[in-house]
């Protein structure tokens, strides 16, 4: 197989737009809360544009101290935005968030690039950001709906133990799906990036089935740390939904 990637006309990148639109309408005609989807998609275009020339930069320069911030920024990014859904309680829960991310995310991130790939150098940027990007990813949505379940169960009184069991199973319900669905609903993304590329498809395979465990783990030690920690706040605190 031989590469047949071509660069997308920007032309013709603007139709991809025309799907977003049309669920835009619907929000807007069903008095949903449109305006977020349109900062979500103007914010999503903003951040890519600037990320793919930052991207060229610490991968042209390959510097340990560079790879270094840039991980410290997405894993703080990446805590803060977890908490999305908890807003009352933000502050106050980002540092279990932030030890959470760092010892499911950062623990697994190890595990793969020197365990698993064997980077050499360790500090490979241009292979060490995309795989970060999912692990973070992963544990921040994790623990979004962690935290959302926990707090709405125990706002009801929920005894913590039966809270902390009902917030990790909703935790886990994306990425049990998406191991449900993998090869027969959906070819993911990076396994689709590698075929397009003219990757051999068993090669592809296997560099899916570690992201899919990467992902899984991930997500769900983050969620399990984060869920433990946050139990110990004692038995008595709740959490009253804005």
């Amino acid at each position: 197989m031989s590469g047949t990637i071509t660069t997308i006309p920007l032309q013709f990148l603007a139709l991809s737009l025309l799907p977003v639109c049309v669920v835009l309408w619907i929000q807007f005609r069903w008095g949903l809360a449109w305006k977020e989807g349109v900062y979500g998609v103007s914010r999503m275009l903003a951040q890519l544009l600037v990320i793919g020339y930052f991207l060229l930069y610490i991968f042209g320069a390959n510097n340990i101290w560079i790879l270094l911030a840039v991980l410290g920024v997405m894993v703080l990014a990446a805590s803060w935005i977890a908490l999305r859904t908890v807003k009352q309680k933000r502050r106050a829960l980002f540092g279990a968030v932030l030890v959470a991310v760092l010892l499911g995310g950062v623990s697994v991130l190890i595990l793969i690039t020197q365990g698993v790939l064997r980077l050499s150098p360790w500090y490979r940027a241009d292979i060490m950001v995309p795989l970060a990007g999912m692990v973070f990813a992963g544990s921040m949505n994790a623990i979004s709906l962690a935290a959302e379940r926990y707090y709405e169960e125990r706002g009801r009184n929920v005894p913590i133990e039966q809270a902390r069991a009902s917030a990790f199973r909703t935790a886990m319900i994306p990425i049990t799906n998406a191991l449900f669905a993998v090869g027969l609903v959906s070819l993911p993304g990076m396994m689709t990036g590698q075929i397009l590329s003219g990757v051999d498809p068993l090669i592809a395979v296997r560099y899916q089935i570690m992201v899919m465990t990467m992902l899984y783990g991930s997500a769900g030690l983050s969620a399990a740390v984060f869920l433990v920690l946050v139990s110990r706040e004692g038995s008595n605190s709740t959490y009253k939904r804005p």
